[in-house]
């Protein structure tokens, strides 16, 4: 899966909710699991870090789709050289 077909994923099953709870609430819970994440990876649970790293990035996307971002255009310019 492509990052733009995850980010689409997550506009179809989430903008709704995404839109009523807001950018800041919704950067909030973002925040919440990079702390997550944080934990994880001092546990050292293989697992829990992957389950992780999806929350952060299905967050990240949410917030993308809330300010109208397309994050594999976005992810491209900054790291990708052509």
């Amino acid at each position: 899966m492509e990052i733009r077909e995850a980010q689409k994923f997550i506009k179809d099953k989430y903008f709704e909710k995404d839109s009523l709870r807001g950018v800041f609430k919704s950067f909030t819970w973002l925040v919440e699991e990079v702390g997550e994440l944080g934990e994880a990876l001092l546990k050292g649970s293989y697992k829990d870090i992957r389950e992780e790293i999806a929350d952060v990035t299905a967050w990240t996307l949410s917030i993308a789709n809330l300010v109208d971002i397309d994050a594999e255009e976005a992810f491209k310019e900054k790291y990708c050289l052509d």
